[in-house]
């Protein structure tokens, strides 16, 4: 569990064209992240 003020932890994930996007990658840079539920599923 991170507190306010963690760092988070690099992990990497999808890209919507497939590609892998890493958190180090974007070092320096304001990033949001958004998590929503698949298409069709209840959530």
């Amino acid at each position: 569990m991170l507190n306010p003020g963690d760092l988070a932890p690099d992990f990497d994930v999808p890209a919507h064209d497939g590609s892998r996007v890493r958190l180090s990658d974007l070092a320096g840079s304001h990033v949001v992240l958004w998590f929503y539920p698949e298409a069709d599923t209840p959530g």
